[in-house]
């Protein structure tokens, strides 16, 4: 009788956030075919199949939708598992400091500092918030040990060369509205119906990338530009405009506004990466892991 297997649910969780054989396989190291062979073992063990796949990716089943929700959970507890253990073993000392792009700082990276402690107090954690570019320069200084960017559409060809990349979420943008918006209560939104809104965007140096009006809308009516996500959202709660959030900053949605999804068959979505030098210390490493788990939990949410 077929059984399901850690390596078999790690891969089913990571064909689901990726959306893609391809993608998984290129995430977890693995060759494509050995990528297929685990999907159709967690298939037998499951009894039905677990993707529809079709020409732009995959798409979970009802079966899909149930082992996907049960993986995470057990990797999540697998991951925050070995990391206790990990801190009865050897208990890290020193400094240990992570970059992030502001809103992986609002929620993600936070969570993940939050575990790290926990399980380590002697570890000192610091957090340095930047853009991008800024942030590979200093992981490739050695003045961070861990960063965690955001990567995908409408976003630049960073120079990751020489790095080592571990794909944390396939994320999506979603819109925040004020909870009295006409959209706020609608499950989800076209394009065409964000046409006339009045858009908050983001503000910032020459070259760093902003979050604008929708990526795909045409002449987007821009209400005013902030560089702050408080003040974004503030503005959106005041009913001034609405703006575009990535999805692993709900959590941080202040009273007063709504997420809504978009759908839009033009967008292919974003990834959240963490980023260290190729050689990982027993500091980053368990940064990484930590910074794993919450993302699983956050996707699950």
């Amino acid at each position: 009788m077929a059984e399901f297997t850690l390596t078999g649910l790690r891969v089913v969780h990571q064909v689901a956030t990726t959306g893609s054989f391809t993608r998984a396989a290129e995430a977890l190291g693995y060759t494509q075919s050995a990528v297929s062979r685990q999907v159709a073992a967690a298939e037998a063990a499951a009894g039905a199949p677990l993707f529809d796949r079709g020409r732009r990716g995959v798409a979970l089943t009802p079966a899909g939708a149930v082992l996907v929700r049960r993986a995470t959970e057990i990797l999540a507890d697998l991951a925050s598992t070995e990391l206790e253990l990990a801190g009865l073993r050897d208990r890290l000392a020193g400094r240990l400091t992570v970059g992030a792009y502001p809103t992986a700082a609002m929620a993600l990276v936070p969570r993940a500092m939050a575990q790290v402690i926990s399980g380590h107090p002697g570890l000192a954690v610091v957090l340095q918030d930047a853009a991008t570019p800024t942030l590979l320069r200093r992981v490739r200084a050695g003045r961070l040990d861990v960063v965690v960017i955001g990567v995908g559409q409408g976003l630049p060809d960073y120079d990751l060369r020489e790095l080592r990349q571990t794909t944390l979420l396939q994320g999506d943008l979603l819109v925040a509205v004020p909870d009295t918006h006409r959209l706020a209560d609608r499950p989800g939104v076209t394009v065409a119906d964000l046409a006339r809104e009045h858009w908050i965007a983001g503000d910032g140096a020459p070259g760093e990338p902003q979050f604008g009006a929708w990526p795909t809308l045409a002449d987007p009516l821009i209400a005013c530009t902030t560089r702050n996500w408080s003040t974004r959202l503030g503005l959106v709660a005041a009913g001034v405009g609405i703006t575009v959030i990535p999805d692993l900053a709900l959590p941080a949605l202040p009273a007063g506004v709504r997420a809504v999804a978009v759908t839009d068959g033009h967008w292919a979505g974003r990834a959240t990466v963490a980023v260290t030098r190729p050689h990982l210390s027993a500091q980053a490493q368990v940064m990484v892991t930590a910074l794993q788990n919450q993302a699983a939990r956050l996707h699950n949410t």
